[in-house]
Parts: C-alpha cells; sequence; structure tokens
C-alpha cells in the first residue's frame, strides 16, 4: 500500500489545499478548511452492487429528447406534498434538513408508516431497531411492508437495497453512512460527498426516490460539503423552535416544483399534525381591550394567514433603550421606529420597544410593516386597537403605504374569519373586483391617515 497522503478540504465549497489555510481563497469564507486523509491509492471504480454500468453515455439532440409529465407519489400528506410541489418524484434525491430535536425523523418516519401499498426500506444509522419501534408506537398510522435497517456501510445498504426492491428509500441521516471507498470518518467531508453522489446514483438508475436526512452546523446549514445541496432534486427545511408547538416546512430548491410553498404543522405527543387553517390557530379569541396588539394579514409563499403581532413599549431603565424582536427583523424594526419618530412624531428614543410575532413563525412578508407599527404605538399610547380590524401594508422610509402583492387574497382570508374591517394602502385594489366583498376596506397613503382611522 502506497503511503498515505493528507490533503485540506474546505467543507463550505469543497476546495482542496495542500496545507492549512486560514481563509479559502475559493468562497472567500475563514477557518472552513478540514483535514483529510486520502489513501494514495488507484482509483476504485464506484460500482453500485447489483446494478451494472451502461456504459458511456452519448450527446442526443434536445429536439428528440422525449418529455413525459413527472410520476409523482402521493405522501398522504398534503403539507408535505404542497412543499414538494405535488408530491414525491419518482427517481428524485431530497435533502431534510433541521435543528436536532426538531422533528425531522418523526416527520419521515409518520409519512413512511401512512404509505400502506409502499414498499420502504428505512436506514438508520442514529438510532436502533427498538427505539423506532417504540417512536412508531407513538403514531397511529401503520405501515406493514416498512423495512428497518440499522447499518452505517453504504455498499451493505445498497446490497440489502437489491434485495428488497423498496419503493422508497429513506437515509437517516447521511452524516452517519461511511463508504469503503475512502479511508475517512464518517460525517467528513469526503465521506458526505462520496455517499451523497453514490446514492444519486442509485436513485438515478434504479429509479427509486430517496430521502436524505441531514444536520445542520451551528450557522444553520446543512452540515458537510456545499456539493451535497446541489446534487439533490430538493433541499426542505424544517424550522421552528422546539418550545413552541408550530413547526415549519420550507422548500429552499425544487427541481420539480416551487420554492414559494411552505407548510406549517403542530408538535403533538402523537406526532406532527398538518395545520390547514393556521389562521385560527395563530390568533388569540380574547384579545379584546389588549393594547399593543395588532392582526396583520401575511402570504408565506402562497398561503395567506392571519398573524398576530404583539409590542411592548416601557421606558428606558438603562441609559441605552433595549430593541428586541421575535420572529421578525431586527432592523426593519429599527427603522420602522424611525419612522415613526421622523414622520409620524412620536418619540420613542426613550423607550424599550419589544416586538413579538405570535406562535413562534418567522414572517420576512414586508406586508405587516404596518401592523408593526400600529401595535408599537397602540402600546405606546396604551390604546387597544378595535377587534375585527385587520392591517395589510409595506411602510416607506417617507410615512407612506406602499402597496402589496396578492391583496384580494388577504382580504378574502380576513373575510373568512370574521373580520370587519382592513386597512389596505391607497390604490392597491387598482383593476380589482371587490364589490362582492362583505368586508369593509379602507385604503390608506400614509401612516398618519392609518392611525387615524385606528386611534381617531
Amino acid at each position: 500500500m502506497s503511503k498515505a497522503k493528507t490533503v485540506y478540504i474546505c467543507s463550505a465549497c469543497g476546495a482542496e489545499a495542500p496545507k492549512w489555510i486560514g481563509k479559502c481563497p475559493s468562497c472567500g469564507q475563514w477557518n472552513t478548511y478540514v483535514e483529510e486523509v486520502i489513501a494514495k491509492e488507484t482509483a476504485v471504480k464506484r460500482v453500485i452492487p447489483g446494478f451494472a454500468d451502461k456504459g458511456k453515455a452519448r450527446p442526443v439532440l434536445l429536439r428528440d429528447v422525449a418529455v413525459a409529465e413527472e410520476a409523482r407519489i402521493d405522501m398522504k400528506d398534503d403539507e408535505l406534498n404542497r412543499v414538494l410541489g405535488g408530491g414525491l418524484v419518482k427517481g428524485s434525491l431530497v435533502l431534510i434538513g433541521g435543528e436536532p430535536g426538531i422533528g425531522k425523523s418523526t416527520l419521515v418516519l409518520q409519512t413512511v408508516l401512512a404509505l400502506d401499498k409502499l414498499k420502504t426500506l428505512y436506514v438508520s444509522g442514529e438510532e436502533s431497531a427498538r427505539q423506532l419501534k417504540l417512536r412508531a408506537g407513538r403514531i397511529t398510522h401503520t405501515n406493514p411492508d416498512c423495512y428497518i435497517l440499522c447499518e452505517t456501510n453504504l455498499e451493505q445498504i445498497f446490497v440489502q437495497a437489491q434485495n428488497i426492491q423498496p419503493d422508497l428509500l429513506i437515509i437517516d441521516s447521511v452524516q452517519t453512512i461511511y463508504t469503503e471507498t475512502v479511508e475517512s470518518s464518517p460525517g467528513s467531508v469526503s465521506q458526505v460527498r462520496e455517499c451523497s453522489a453514490l446514492i444519486l446514483k442509485y436513485v438515478k438508475e434504479s429509479g427509486v426516490p430517496a430521502l436524505l436526512i441531514g444536520h445542520i452546523n451551528k450557522e444553520g446549514s446543512i452540515a458537510g460539503p456545499k456539493v451535497l445541496e446541489h446534487i439533490v432534486d430538493a433541499v426542505l427545511q424544517f424550522e421552528g423552535d422546539r418550545h413552541h408547538m408550530y413547526r415549519i416546512l420550507r422548500s429552499i430548491k425544487n427541481r420539480f416544483g416551487s420554492t414559494a410553498e411552505l407548510g406549517i404543522y403542530e408538535m403533538r405527543q402523537n406526532g406532527l399534525r398538518q395545520v390547514s387553517n393556521p389562521s385560527e390557530l395563530l390568533l388569540t379569541h380574547n384579545r379584546e381591550g389588549l393594547s399593543g396588539v395588532a392582526i396583520a394579514a401575511a402570504i408565506e409563499g402562497v398561503r395567506s394567514f392571519l398573524i398576530e403581532t404583539q409590542a411592548l413599549v416601557g421606558s428606558a431603565v438603562y441609559g441605552t433603550p433595549q430593541r428586541s424582536a421575535t420572529g421578525f427583523d431586527l432592523r426593519r424594526m429599527n427603522m420602522l421606529l424611525a419612522v415613526l419618530e421622523k414622520r409620524a412624531g412620536f418619540k420613542l428614543m426613550q423607550k424599550d420597544v419589544f416586538l413579538n410575532i405570535a406562535g413562534g413563525l418567522k414572517v420576512n412578508d414586508p406586508a405587516i410593516d404596518l401592523a408593526v407599527i400600529s401595535a408599537v404605538l397602540s402600546s405606546s399610547l396604551d390604546i387597544a386597537i378595535e377587534d375585527g380590524v385587520c392591517l395589510s401594508g409595506e411602510v416607506g422610509l417617507s410615512g407612506e403605504i406602499r402597496p402589496v402583492n396578492r391583496i384580494e387574497q388577504r382580504i378574502l382570508e380576513a373575510e373568512k374569519l370574521g373580520f370587519r374591517r382592513i386597512l389596505i394602502p391607497h390604490n392597491n385594489l387598482k383593476g380589482a373586483d371587490s364589490s362582492g366583498c362583505n368586508i369593509q376596506i379602507i385604503q390608506v397613503r400614509k401612516v398618519e391617515e392609518a392611525f387615524r382611522q385606528l386611534f381617531g
């Protein structure tokens, strides 16, 4: 055997260097190089057990490529089907990432158990078969064709997959799998890159879709090389706070659907429950007479729902006022507070301001700006906003209320939940027919007009 060679590989982009360097010259990241030991042997041909080499690919004309609608597998989960773009495409590779304990394995396991007519191979590199059985016992669904394999050797996994011939392959997690062709520990950059490439080859040759569960690092991105996210067909991010009951499944990348979709789940003792109407769960029904609360009509992806924006304004005890936001961009909140100071004349310089989006959600929709400043002003004046009022509008730096997208969808959502009035930007309904709405639509141009409508 030849002498082993040590190289340093960037965990962010996969660039190689003969020695350790602080800053990667390819991606510009600092302290991302890790040491890998590579045996200086003849390159081993990557062959998947049970699948013969089909030879070299030949170029074909684009007009000669046959196009057919992608066959999709119904996952028996409306939220997951929505995020995937209508179901799981056969022969696709999907990566699901999220923080530890957020519920990734629970989501995948309960989805697998609901597919009672689909032969599934669940490969677990983290838990034993007994642990998986205990978890499955808390879930009401049962799948008689679900096989459990506790193995981390990729070559053995392919052998068992060839024997069982599954319709769906689950790997939990990809950072625990290793291949014998690479002499490094599981979870290293080389192992993750090589294992994911072999799994992709298996998926494309056999047509069996695969779900990979991936760990994330302290920065919140998928652990391992960035090439892992490049080669998969879809990247789903499972978000939420373990101290809150709501979880959000977002699509970061999807070759077979839109990345604007999201699914909402509620964590329960018997698994994750789909939230088909999040507005009713995110609103407090006894908010009458409470100051600092405003209801915003928001859109995440293509779904519209109403969220409760809570604000607390008090005198600064220390010299520097505190600014804190949960579920909302802190820099944008500081900008909105500056607009209130400059354009509306409300002095908040010596005030502590705390902002919270109820339910533990993280919202990036700029249409909730009007609700944020209204909640801040309501708490500052200690005057409650009238019950049955909803707001939607983006606030500009000059104090104007800017139009937002899909305003008809927001109005219909507010009307469906029994709201009587909604404040929207001026001329936002241009060209739209609102005569059939049973909700009073108030159009405002500036923040002063909105405040007069809310507080008189």
